[in-house]
């Protein structure tokens, strides 16, 4: 709507202006509607109970069974009324964006929910299995994937030219020919990758949502920066004609994220849930298949990644060392890495502020790579 008044007025339709603009408008929606929602989500006694596979994690996790959850709505709200307020919806990465959201944002709540609902009547905590989430995560990756590979800037240099149908590596100018099956399998491992890596970090007050701000902001810059050709050129990137609208989206992200990390600090008052962990990781995959920059995901979203490897080190380690009536072995205390720290003793606020300064430091790399091209 915004752009459509700026697009006489200003060039590029004020993308400056509407960056601030999404990020603004995300910041103080949050923070108008957190207490509201807070206040709902209370008197609904929607709230989380914690249910580890280890009792002395339990025990000092006990005090957060009152604090509600699903708060991640907040953020997909804001996002959203940002998004068509200030984003550009003619933008086909713009509108992509948007379904990965919405799509992503009501297979969370849905998780969420029959957590909740099961919780409440004594059934356990599970919501949706991990295959039927895998499945629709996989399914959105196709359509992405197929879309983006089809349309992506074709109307740009003409039909030949389309940064989808190449990886690039990093740091070097090298490039390799993708085919659509290979660039549909990379989308579904770094959006679903992603999505369920934010959601394993999501265990700790503030930790998902500090790391997510540095990873969005990173890719806020890297965005604006490969979808201009005359920076594209200065930093050694491949140009992805329209991708510098994803801006916008990153702001508002931001935004959102910061607003809730108002409420979310420790101690939370409310947590993100399934809700807002999912659709954001999604996004934070997307924008990174998108912008050509896959592999610097890795780096950025390093906290991310030990997240989930140390999830798969320890159940595979546990598989291996069991076997003849011998129960197996663990790597560590507990999985995700985040409450083996919690266990060794360190308080929560520790853990969560020492892997933001991780973030940090892995944020600084990833932007130094792009210097080193």
């Amino acid at each position: 709507m915004i752009y459509w008044l700026f697009e006489n007025y200003f060039a590029n339709a004020g993308l400056g202006l509407r960056i601030g603009g999404a990020g603004a408008l995300s910041f103080v929606l949050v923070i108008l509607l957190g207490p509201r929602l807070i206040r709902f989500l209370i008197r609904k006694k929607i709230g989380d109970r914690p249910e580890f596979d280890h009792a002395d994690l339990n025990e000092i996790t006990r005090h957060k069974s009152a604090t509600p959850t699903m708060g991640g709505s907040l953020i997909v709200i804001a996002i959203f009324v940002s998004l068509l307020l200030f984003g550009n919806l003619r933008n086909m990465y713009i509108n992509s964006g948007l379904l990965a959201l919405v799509w992503l944002g009501v297979l969370g709540g849905v998780d969420d929910w029959l957590k909740l609902r099961r919780n409440l009547t004594g059934g356990g905590r599970d919501g949706l299995k991990s295959w039927e989430k895998f499945v629709f995560q996989v399914g959105l990756a196709v359509l992405l994937s197929v879309y983006v590979y089809r349309y992506g800037s074709a109307s740009y240099l003409g039909p030949g030219f389309n940064p989808a149908h190449r990886f690039f590596f990093p740091v070097t100018n090298a490039s390799v020919h993708l085919p659509i099956l290979a660039y549909t399998l990379i989308m579904i491992l770094v959006t679903t990758g992603s999505s369920n890596a934010v959601n394993l970090t999501d265990g700790m007050d503030g930790l998902a949502a500090g790391n997510l701000i540095l990873v969005t902001a990173f890719f806020l810059i890297v965005s604006w920066i490969v979808g201009v050709v005359r920076w594209a050129a200065l930093f050694n990137l491949q140009f992805v004609p329209f991708s510098a609208e994803m801006t916008v989206l990153c702001s508002a992200m931001l935004g959102a994220l910061l607003g809730f990390l108002w409420y979310n600090a420790p101690p939370a008052a409310v947590f993100m849930g399934d809700t807002g962990s999912l659709p954001l990781g999604g996004l934070i995959g997307y924008i990174a298949v998108v912008t050509r920059q896959e592999l610097l995901l890795l780096l950025v979203g390093g906290v991310f990644v030990m997240e989930v490897l140390s999830v798969v080190l320890q159940v595979g380690y546990f598989k291996l060392t069991k076997g003849d009536g011998m129960e197996g072995r663990r790597l560590f205390r507990c999985a995700p890495i985040h409450h083996h720290f919690h266990l060794g003793g360190w308080p929560e606020t520790k853990v969560v502020i020492r892997f933001w300064i991780l973030g940090v430091i892995l944020a600084v790399l990833a932007l130094g790579t792009l210097k080193l091209r």
